[in-house]
């Protein structure tokens, strides 16, 4: 597999596949691709089913093959923001926000990610549930925003905004904190509670929540 990501904020990875290679992709997500592309729609075991309900994803994945000879498909971001690669190995999955998963090849395995601790999930604003990359190959992700990346030691810990956690290495530890102080609270601006990631290990920060650009039209 080849690719090539392009158009700037409104993003789209061109990807090219050898004869009778295979991706896996969210379905929708297809943009434009060669004649010679076929298309199989496929839903998983029951409880992958169940997961991707919860976690509001699409019930079946799409999985496009280049029939015999080399084909191309380009699949495009659904908001303006980014498309980043992540390398999948099996020593190291991948936890990512909900809705972030784009495409992948077919060595990676796509499950739902329930957070052991349920406040981190309901309370941190990243989500009780999330999804989880496991096996080898390049997976897609569609970040809001740009991508800032921070990488932690052991024991290190960063503070984060509701809303800004795109993923992580599957070492990261997530918790939740308030913020502290009546006045902080009520006029801060910044809500009750941040989410707090300890290393070790690779975290992926966006910089335009969605839910805040939307707020930016509602406002207006």
């Amino acid at each position: 597999m080849k690719y090539q990501i392009d158009g700037g904020q409104l993003p789209v990875v061109n990807i090219e596949l050898e004869a009778n290679e295979t991706i896996i992709t969210e379905a929708g997500g297809m943009a434009w691709m060669s004649p010679n592309m076929k298309m199989e729609t496929r839903g998983g075991d029951v409880g992958k089913v169940f997961g991707r309900i919860l976690s509001g994803e699409s019930l079946f994945l799409n999985y496009y093959t280049a029939q015999n000879t080399p084909g191309t498909i380009s699949l495009a971001s659904c908001m303006p923001g980014s498309i980043i690669p992540i390398d999948i190995t099996f020593d190291k999955p991948f936890i990512a926000q909900k809705r972030a998963f784009l495409c992948a090849e077919m060595g990676v395995e796509l499950s739902t990610f329930f957070r052991k601790k349920l406040g981190a999930g309901v309370f941190g604003g990243e989500g009780f549930i999330m999804q989880r990359l496991t096996g080898e190959g390049t997976a897609f992700l569609e970040i809001d925003g740009s991508v800032v990346i921070k990488d932690l030691e052991i024991g290190e810990e960063l503070i984060v905004s509701t809303g800004y956690v795109a993923g992580m290495d599957a070492t990261v530890q997530m918790d939740i904190r308030t913020v502290g102080g009546v006045k902080n609270v009520l006029l801060g601006g910044e809500g009750i509670f941040n989410t707090i990631l300890r290393g070790p290990g690779r975290v992926y920060l966006q910089t335009m929540p969605a839910f805040k650009l939307a707020s930016m039209f509602t406002t207006r």
